[in-house]
């Protein structure tokens, strides 16, 4: 802050030098004017005016610090009080555009809850039509259809399960209940929805739950399988996926390990970010890049972390460290 003061203020420090060189110079080529007491009076008058400058700096500098210091929130109140006109004229705007910012964030905030509860309303609406459709197609009789009909479903009721968690994220802290909850009811409910295109593409399931109970929120953990399982199933031909759970240091852990074509290196690091699909298969219209995002964004807020493996053509395992008591203690202020 002392540079940027000194270079504010240049112009006037070249002024004040420029004069007191013109005293000395007029004192020198003047034989008539006493050069020494010119001189004198040139050394006390830099030095009053070096200690202005420092006076002013302080003065000059204090509404300026906290303005860089100010963490571009809408609370003005921790810049200092302007001092002069211009500080007094850049006050005034910057509390004129915070408060129009703060109108249109306002506005765009109230929008985007409608559109929320619009949306989350039309997802509702159409679960009712979905479970009539799967009435239906349980009373077909031709196999080959029903289990058509079956898959097309799955595939409209992931996409809704989906889009309505997305949103439901957002506030997930007010939809958080940790407590021990048995592992083996979760992984076979989400397995069993995956039934159908599970039977299509021949893919079975090897279930071994060593650990019966994690510490965890029992609907965003079948949240979080769900992502998991149906890329495995996805990305997955006739083979089976296997499931299986342990304990290491006292801390469980739920891994689900696939055959299918697998993640290539380079990808790795991006797997979890939005929108991000394979590199090696980008033309597959039917990734979207959010499966894998919403799961590792569940899993920070239930802080479960997760650990990925894969070899191109081999499969991918994907291993879930479920927290221990403590850590919610630490990190969720249970």
């Amino acid at each position: 802050m002392i540079r940027k003061f000194l270079r504010e203020r240049l112009s006037w420090i070249l002024l004040i030098a420029g004069l007191q060189l013109q005293l000395l110079f007029v004192a020198f080529i003047d034989s008539e004017i006493p050069f020494l007491p010119i001189l004198y009076i040139v050394f006390l008058s830099l030095l009053v005016f070096a200690v202005f400058l420092f006076m002013r700096y302080s003065k000059e500098t204090r509404f300026y610090q906290t303005l860089a210091a100010w963490d571009d929130t809408y609370d003005l109140s921790a810049i200092a009080r302007p001092d002069s006109p211009f500080e007094t004229i850049a006050m005034d705007m910057l509390c004129e555009q915070t408060d129009k910012y703060r109108k249109e964030a306002s506005a765009h905030l109230a929008w985007l809850e409608e559109e929320k509860d619009e949306l989350m309303s039309w997802i509702h609406e159409v679960k009712t039509p979905l479970t009539a459709m799967q009435l239906m197609i349980d009373r077909l009789e031709e196999r080959t259809l029903k289990s058509q009909l079956r898959y097309e479903w799955l595939r409209i009721h992931l996409l809704l399960d989906r889009q309505l968690h997305q949103k439901r994220i957002a506030f997930i802290e007010n939809d958080r209940y940790i407590e021990r909850t048995a592992l083996e009811p979760i992984v076979h409910k989400e397995i069993k929805d995956l039934q159908a295109w599970c039977l299509q593409k021949g893919i079975g399931f090897d279930v071994s739950l060593t650990a019966k109970e994690v510490l965890t929120d029992g609907k965003w953990l079948g949240f979080i399988l769900r992502q998991l399982l149906s890329n495995a199933v996805k990305y997955s031909q006739a083979s089976d996926i296997i499931v299986e759970s342990g304990a290491l240091e006292g801390r469980t852990w739920l891994r689900i390990r696939d055959f299918g074509r697998g993640i290539d290196p380079k990808d790795m690091p991006r797997i979890f970010e939005k929108g991000f699909t394979s590199t090696a298969a980008h033309q597959d219209n039917a990734a979207t890049g959010m499966g894998l995002y919403l799961a590792k964004k569940v899993a920070d807020s239930l802080s479960i972390r997760i650990e990925v493996e894969s070899s191109p053509g081999e499969g991918s395992v994907f291993t879930l460290y479920f927290p221990q008591s403590n850590d919610f203690v630490s990190t969720l202020g249970m």
